[in-house]
């Protein structure tokens, strides 16, 4: 082989090699409830109302826990949803979705019905706070989507949950 040739070959090899290299992987969207980061932007800062607002000013209290089999509201989770309504307040038209949750113990329907009576427990609490109930709306996804993987009670704790979401772009 000519040696003009072999720099031929050498160099479409090295091209074809650095076109192998990694690609980025596409992100995938947040689950429902899953807490979203915003990038701040020069000068920008994160917008009144939105939900990166709502999560903000929670600072975790978007979430309420519940004991195995209960949906009850007990003295933390009133605290929690005492702040959501303030806030909710501040917004009368924005409207949220309350998403219970459920550990992984259980068949899919009970752990289905148990994730409604948890996102309306806490729904029926904030209208009874003065909330408008047409804003809000509950939706159960059950043992579905679990926060925590792990076949404990430090998980499953974890995942007896309703979390309250703002809907932006109202």
């Amino acid at each position: 082989m000519s040696p003009n040739r072999t720099s031929v070959l050498v160099l479409t090899l090295a091209l074809g090699l650095s076109a192998c290299g990694k690609k980025k992987v596409e992100d995938l969207p947040p689950a429902p409830g899953e807490a979203v980061s915003v990038p701040a932007a020069a000068g920008n800062s994160i917008v009144p109302g939105s939900q990166a607002d709502f999560l903000s000013q929670m600072a975790g209290q978007d979430v309420i826990f519940f004991d195995t089999d209960r949906f009850n509201i007990d003295d933390i989770d009133a605290a929690a949803l005492r702040s959501q309504a303030a806030w909710l307040s501040k917004y009368p038209g924005k409207p949220a979705r309350i998403e219970g949750h459920a550990d992984e113990r259980g068949t899919r329907e009970y752990n289905l019905a148990l994730g409604e009576r948890r996102a309306n427990a806490a729904r029926n609490y904030l209208i009874s706070l003065g909330i408008d109930g047409r804003r809000l709306t509950a939706v159960s996804y059950g043992k579905e989507r679990p926060v925590e993987l792990g076949s404990n009670e430090a998980a499953w704790a974890k995942n007896r949950r309703a979390v309250t979401v703002t809907i932006d772009g109202q």
